[in-house]
């Protein structure tokens, strides 16, 4: 079991995993830096007295959110076609894999019929 584990680390791109990364580290940290902004923009209170300003600040933080929203779709994005080529890998590995259990199973029984035959 060990080795179709090592196999498969092999078989997985792991230049486009290992390239991908930065970016996709960059975008789950901005994602969460504007989430920790949100809630500190949320926690503080908005002006009492004047409903046009605080009007002004729910739109702000209504494009916020829509920002965040969209960049969080745009990370789950990347890390679905990453997630896609891991598998697809994977799958690949699975189909290579009963080919060489076929193959062994074929020359098992081909070096134990000779066998028996030599010793015939």
């Amino acid at each position: 079991m060990a080795i179709g584990w090592m196999t498969a680390l092999k078989v997985i791109p792991w230049g486009d995993v290992i390239e991908a990364t930065p970016g996709i580290v960059k975008s789950a940290r901005k994602i969460f830096t504007r989430s920790q902004q949100a809630e500190e923009a949320a926690t503080t209170p908005a002006t009492a007295g004047d409903p046009s300003a605080r009007i002004a600040q729910l739109e702000a933080s209504l494009a916020e959110l829509a920002e965040q929203q969209k960049a969080s779709a745009q990370l789950i994005e990347t890390l679905a076609e990453q997630n896609a080529r891991i598998v697809e890998a994977v799958e690949t590995l699975r189909v290579r894999t009963r080919v060489l259990i076929v193959v062994s199973s074929l020359l098992s029984i081909a070096c134990v019929a000779l066998a028996a035959w030599r010793l015939a």
